[in-house]
């Protein structure tokens, strides 16, 4: 009996052995038998095939025609024989001792074949069941592309293939296989094994999907298989031991796969892939949100959507935007659709979940809020929508869940322009959730530019930037002061705030910069010649006061030598023993208010420089 196996081949798909003619062969083993005087005593028809054969070599072999040995000279072998009259004829050439080639391709047939003749050894020393099982043993089983190709040919052989245990045979040794791949013991992998980590933070796309799963050979292969054979495969790998974070993510690249490409979803498989998903609790941690959403744009069960919401409430704060389900337009009311309705209760679900816990200014908790604000941003709003729906899909999400309100204005704008007749007051309901202190600056200018927005909100979003405005400026005159307030020797410079040496109040704090004054958008030109000019004229003052402190400093020394020669020493003590300058009274009085009016004058300029540029900036505005 020759045998072969598929180490080196890499097709699993069809058989690369050419076989020869077997019913040739047959014919001639047949006719050779005849010659030795043993006539053809029975007559079998397999699959509408008849064969003219030996009976007494077939009760030899064969406990199924041993007991019918006593019947008629014709034999029908029913429908349901596995492998058909091909395998027939394999089994047929062993039992006229003819060898025979096997393979993967064909071993399963064979088996199965030769249980339904009872070719055991109990009927012959040496039969084909037990080769067969040998060579699955000893050598399919030891090889991953040879087990694959026998599992796949076992799916036309079902319910021998499995009441044979070859199906089972093979799932756990390529289960086996696979754990042994995640373990890699050897270290033979150059890269980790490769799964939806990596797509945690990105959007759900059918592309990646395919690069995962054609990155790793044994994922690919598992994911090729038939729905029930994967199943089994899925409950042995859990039962030996692999953990849930590379199970999980297997069985949503299988789901995957049955939607690619797209527009060709088996949502029969797709459904019963998901069941075996979300039978286990801690599943959803392993696999991204963006493919529970992709699942929801199917036709599936009612309990399998309700499942999925879940799975996407846990983890809606990972969610992405390219994501969401969003009503098409033109299919009915926008209002009251199906896409926007699962939405709102998934956020809704979410806002109840976290205000049990009491978190409501977790980052999470920010970062849904924005997710919403954007999906209302994004909807294809209709004439149709009321002013009270939209309201209600603003407060879906607290207000304390928004850090900033850029996306919420958005939102706000997209309604009223579909909704540009509405009155005035409704204007005002809607915009009343706008918080212009928590608006950007580039938001804020988009604001007062915008028709559409209510004047009094104008007004606030003016009176907020004046005020940023003012406080800008402010800090910048402060911080002018303080940087050259070091040079000035006993100078006290007014300050807002405490100021170290490390900050300047012109440098941006933790409130960062989205909360400067529109002038600083809209005049930054200005602004950096304004700050050039101003340090120009500070250092021009710096230097007038050093030379006046050096022009006094050298009229002492000239008084200084008279002092002496009226004094017989330079330093004398008083009677309480304190040293006094004895040349203090030789500096006449007028000498002394000139140069103390000078230093005056250039103080009083220094610390009222940054008013003056306040003023001068409040009376630029005023003429603008």
């Amino acid at each position: 009996m020759e045998t072969f196996s598929l180490k080196d081949c890499s097709s699993v798909a069809s058989s690369p052995i050419s076989s020869p003619n077997i019913s040739t062969l047959l014919k001639i083993k047949v006719l050779s038998c005849k010659e030795t005087g043993l006539p053809a005593s029975v007559h079998v028809r397999v699959c509408n095939k008849s064969f003219n054969l030996h009976k007494s070599l077939l009760c030899a072999k064969s406990g199924y025609f041993k007991e019918r040995e006593d019947q008629l000279s014709e034999i029908e072998i029913p429908q349901e024989f596995p492998g058909g009259a091909e395998t027939f004829e394999k089994i047929m050439l062993f039992i006229y001792g003819c060898p025979t080639l096997i393979h993967p391709f064909n071993i399963a047939g064979l088996r199965c074949a030769a249980q339904f003749l009872e070719m055991t050894e109990q009927h012959s020393t040496g039969n084909l069941c037990e080769r067969f099982d040998l060579y699955l043993n000893q050598v399919v089983l030891q090889n991953w592309d040879d087990t694959l190709v026998v599992l796949k040919k076992c799916q036309d052989l079902v319910p021998w293939s499995e009441d044979l245990l070859i199906v089972s045979r093979c799932i756990e040794s390529l289960a086996f296989t696979a754990c042994m791949e995640i373990l890699d013991p050897e270290r033979r992998r150059e890269k980790p094994v490769i799964m939806l980590e990596g797509m945690v933070n990105q959007p759900w796309e059918y592309t990646n999907v395919e690069t995962i799963i054609n990155q790793d050979t044994w994922i690919k292969d598992l994911t090729d298989l038939p729905f029930e054979f994967f199943k089994k495969i899925i409950g042995s790998l859990r039962r030996q031991g692999m953990k849930e974070r590379y199970v999980s993510p297997l069985i949503a690249l299988y789901a995957s796969k049955s939607v690619i490409p797209e527009g060709q979803t088996n949502t029969d498989i797709l459904q019963r892939a998901l069941d075996l998903l979300l039978t286990r609790d801690k599943a959803y941690r392993f696999v991204p949100v963006g493919f529970y959403f992709a699942c929801l744009a199917h036709n599936l069960k009612h309990d399998t959507v309700l499942k999925l919401q879940d799975q996407i409430v846990s983890l809606l704060h990972t969610a992405h935007q390219e994501n969401f389900i969003y009503p098409k337009a033109g299919n009915g009311h926008i209002a009251f659709s199906q896409e926007l309705l699962t939405m709102e209760n998934m956020f809704s679900a979410y806002v109840s979940t976290e205000s049990e816990r009491q978190l409501t200014s977790s980052p999470s908790n920010m970062r849904v809020g924005k997710l919403w604000d954007v999906y209302l941003s994004c909807l294809p709003y209709d004439q149709e929508m009321k002013t009270t729906r939209f309201i209600e899909l603003i407060e879906t999400v607290p207000m304390s869940f928004r850090e900033s309100h850029d996306q919420l204005y958005l939102a706000v704008n997209a309604f009223l322009q579909v909704h540009s007749n509405i009155s005035q007051e409704e204007k005002g309901s809607i915009c009343s959730y706008l918080n212009c202190q928590k608006l950007s600056q580039e938001a804020s200018l988009e604001l007062v530019k915008n028709e559409q927005m209510p004047l009094r909100l104008v007004v606030q979003a003016l009176f907020i930037q004046q005020l940023n405005t003012h406080q800008a400026f402010k800090d910048c005159s402060d911080s002018f002061r303080f940087t050259n307030s070091a040079d000035f020797s006993g100078s006290v410079v007014p300050s807002s705030r405490p100021l170290t040496s490390q900050q300047s109040p012109c440098t941006d704090d933790e409130t960062g910069p989205r909360n400067r004054p529109l002038c600083f958008l809209m005049q930054k030109d200005a602004t950096l010649d304004e700050f050039e000019s101003t340090s120009f004229r500070i250092h021009n003052l710096e230097e007038q006061l050093v030379s006046l402190k050096k022009s006094l400093h050298s009229h002492d020394n000239l008084k200084k030598p008279n002092c002496l020669g009226k004094r017989s020493a330079s330093r004398n003590k008083n009677t309480f023993g304190q040293v006094t300058t004895a040349c203090i009274g030789s500096v006449s009085f007028t000498s002394q208010r000139k140069y103390a009016n000078r230093l005056l004058q250039i103080l009083r300029r220094v610390n009222l420089f940054g008013s003056r540029k306040t003023n001068r900036s409040k009376a630029g505005e005023s003429e603008r």
